[in-house]
Formats: C-alpha cells, sequence, structure tokens
C-alpha cells in the first residue's frame, strides 16, 4: 500500500536537497548521467520600468539552448530539438498578471522558423490546445510559462503549465494538485515536450488566493530556467522561490501549499528527476543574488 507524500515527508527528502541552504553537493555516487539545466541571467533584460529588451531575452535564450545542448550556433541548437516539415506546439500560459511574455513566444518563434518550421505550423496557445489543430498534430512541443506560487499546487511551473491538456483540470486539484506529473503521459503530450522555458524575468514568490497578485511579491531576477527534463527545470524554479521566500519573509516560511508535485512527478509517474544531486546546474551571465 502507497502512502500519500507528507509535508514531513517533503521536508525530509526533496527539501533537503530541493530547498536547503545553498550548499555544495558532489558528483552522482551512480555515475548517472544527471540532468541538465541552464539558468542564464542578463542585468539589462529587464529596464527600470520592468520593460523587456528583446534582443537581449532572444541572445539569453540562445545562450541557455546552446549550452544545453553543447552547440555554438543557435540555429544548429535548435535543430536538434526540431526538423523542417514538423508541425510544433508553443505552449504558453496567459494569466494576466504574469503571463509568458510575447517577447519570450517571439524569440521562440523566430529560432523554431530559423530550424526550418514554418510559420503556418507553429501554434501559439494555452486555454484552447486541446482544440486546436495545431497542437492536435504537433509532433513537437516546447513548453513556456513565468514561475510563481499557486494557492492549490503550491508553485506554478512546467509540469503544471500543461494542465490545460488534461480533460478535466479540477481532477488533478486534489491533495495539492499531486499528480500533476501524469499530464505528461497524456496521447497529446507523450514523448513531445522537446524544451521547457521557465522565465523568471520577474518571479512571484508569494500569492494568498487563486488569483492574488501584487508587486510587493515579485521582483526584477532577470533570469531564464531552461531544460529538457520539465522536473529537474520545476526543481530549480522551486529551490529559486524558496530561496527568495526565505530572504523576505524570514527562514520557515514554507510554501502552503507543500508542492508535492515535482517529487511525484519523478518518484510516482517518473518523468524526470527531482533530486538536486542529480541535476547538472549550469549557470550563465549575471550572478548577483543569483539565490541557487
Amino acid at each position: 500500500m502507497k502512502h500519500p507524500l507528507t509535508r514531513r515527508d517533503f521536508l525530509k527528502g526533496t527539501t533537503a536537497a530541493v530547498l536547503g541552504a545553498s550548499l555544495g553537493f558532489g558528483q552522482d555516487s551512480s555515475g548517472a548521467k544527471k540532468a541538465r539545466v541552464v539558468l542564464v541571467r542578463r542585468r539589462d533584460v529587464l529596464d527600470e520600468n520592468s520593460a523587456i529588451n528583446p534582443d537581449v531575452l532572444q541572445g539569453m535564450l540562445d545562450e541557455a539552448v546552446m549550452k544545453l545542448l553543447d552547440e555554438t550556433d543557435p540555429v544548429k541548437a535548435f535543430g536538434k530539438l526540431v526538423k523542417p516539415g514538423e508541425t510544433v506546439g508553443i505552449k504558453t500560459n496567459v494569466w494576466s498578471y504574469l503571463p509568458t511574455p510575447r517577447e519570450l513566444e517571439s524569440a521562440i518563434k523566430k529560432r523554431l522558423m530559423d530550424a526550418g518550421i514554418a510559420e503556418d505550423r507553429i501554434g501559439l496557445d494555452d486555454h484552447t490546445v486541446r482544440t486546436n489543430p495545431l497542437f492536435v498534430n504537433a509532433t513537437s512541443l516546447i513548453n513556456a510559462r513565468p514561475l510563481r506560487t499557486h494557492y492549490l499546487s503550491g508553485m506554478s511551473g512546467c509540469i503544471k503549465n500543461y494542465i490545460m491538456f488534461a480533460e478535466s483540470q479540477p481532477a488533478l486539484h486534489p491533495d495539492s494538485c499531486a499528480d500533476l506529473g501524469s499530464l505528461f503521459k497524456l496521447p497529446m503530450v507523450k514523448g513531445k515536450t522537446r524544451l521547457n522555458i521557465l522565465c523568471a524575468l520577474t518571479p512571484q514568490f508569494h500569492g494568498r488566493g487563486p488569483h492574488h497578485f501584487s508587486r510587493r511579491y515579485v521582483w526584477s531576477y532577470k533570469g531564464l530556467i531552461i531544460g529538457q527534463d520539465p522536473v529537474a527545470v520545476d526543481t530549480i524554479g522551486l529551490r529559486l522561490i524558496m530561496a527568495k521566500r526565505r530572504e523576505v519573509l524570514g527562514k520557515d516560511q514554507e510554501l502552503p501549499p507543500v508542492p508535492k508535485h515535482i517529487q511525484l512527478a519523478d518518484t510516482r509517474h517518473g518523468i524526470g528527476t527531482s533530486d538536486f544531486n542529480a541535476i547538472e546546474l549550469v549557470k550563465l551571465g549575471w550572478d548577483e543574488d543569483i539565490l541557487v
């Protein structure tokens, strides 16, 4: 009989690795290949009014994907993700207070087209992905959304971004959205995600309800967190959110509820790794107040 993951289990297990203070970790003792996640930051990607510099953001995306895939040319790097003739869906997020930036959507689309994907075969959608022909027929997906807290799941990241693919979203709400990892096994999704992009330009580290938003709880982090493993990407995103909560709210400020879905996406659903020891975190660019 399987027992549910409790707050104490989470704090004893994943929290020790994912949410702990900034400690150094050694190599994976098993010798297994680590899941690479790239964190790239640029001081000048946002101006004093948080307006995005699209050229700088394009450069950040390019640099991160090149590093992720060990390439020296961004078009060649994207060419490792998609092939000419494919139909590609960019799963975005349209939450009005903190949507996926249009500049990031444009940067992704540009590189897909450079890699040989026809413009009319690139979909960009959130709420209607289940009926959008470009997503129904997609052979590849790019998963891109902002990093923020969430009143049901604890954190909204790349894993939760696929909830619009579910036939019933409320069916995934019980137990702090514990089974969000199952979304990556849906027929429209399974085996299709080529890249996960967690936008951390202005993350939200605290909220007080389903649609609560306050500028008090966002900050100009000026980063992107990118990887092919959605669980590893969200693990780093969670580590960042918790570090900021400790800094601003105090060291004992856990996320209510505990974002158990990230660990369970690994241990229950097997779609990636939540073990910080098994993640290769590569940091590029501006490192002031990096927190992770």
